[in-house]
């Protein structure tokens, strides 16, 4: 027996078309949804967890991106380097990749609904939060306690892209010398502008996608 597709409830949309290759599309947080006429994983009151999310850029334009999950498809800013397969820290290129997420970080004063029913480790964001990403440093790749001597950046920021972060697996276990470090899932600046190499969407988006991420998950992107 086929289960029937749920209805998708996605208040406050605001559908923009319809009847184009049989999907539905909404605009929701600024950010595009495209409804695929199939089985999704959630009705949004009893989410099940998905395995993969799939990542392709726009075309024309490297450093944006459609992620795509479960029959949904979203915007998405990338890297301001494109898509890479030969990732290097400081190149600000997305790797051409598969990752699994990790951990959560958040910020206790922006808390994200989505955490209450997230599947994976999560962490309060601190003051004395940092992540290396010094190349010749033990602790490359790590998040890190401050003060820190290395080069580093600051977990607490005073902009919104680390209300919310997803760890990514990438350059984890095993770790490589200035293969790229602190590639995460995190919030979108304004307008889609690119990232430092680090998949991003709107908080809005990012609260949908945290119940659907577990240990199994895989976030591919492609090229």
């Amino acid at each position: 027996m086929v289960d029937q597709a749920p209805k998708l409830r996605i208040p406050p949309c605001r559908r923009i078309l319809t009847g184009l290759e049989g999907n539905n599309k909404y605009l929701f947080d600024g950010a595009l949804i495209i409804q695929e006429r199939k089985q999704h994983s959630t009705d949004y009151g009893r989410p099940r967890k998905v395995l993969s999310l799939h990542v392709r850029p726009t075309p024309g334009n490297p450093r944006r991106g459609l992620l795509r999950v479960d029959g949904l498809i979203f915007r998405c800013a990338l890297g301001r380097g494109g898509i890479s397969a030969f990732k290097r820290e400081g190149d600000g290129a997305t790797p051409f990749a598969t990752m699994r997420p990790l951990e959560i970080y958040y910020r206790r004063d922006r808390r994200s609904s989505g955490l209450a029913r997230a599947r994976l480790p999560v962490f309060a964001i601190r003051g004395d939060m940092g992540w290396c990403d010094a190349v010749a440093d033990a602790n490359y790749n790590r998040q890190v306690p401050l003060p820190f001597a290395a080069s580093h950046e600051k977990m607490l920021r005073e902009d919104h892209l680390y209300d919310t972060v997803v760890v990514l697996d990438w350059n984890v276990r095993p770790r490589k010398r200035g293969a790229g470090s602190a590639i995460f899932l995190h919030i979108a600046r304004p307008g889609f502008q690119p990232t430092e190499g680090c998949i991003a969407v709107t908080q809005g988006v990012m609260t949908r996608l945290l119940p659907l991420l577990g240990p199994r998950t895989r976030i591919t992107v492609h090229r």
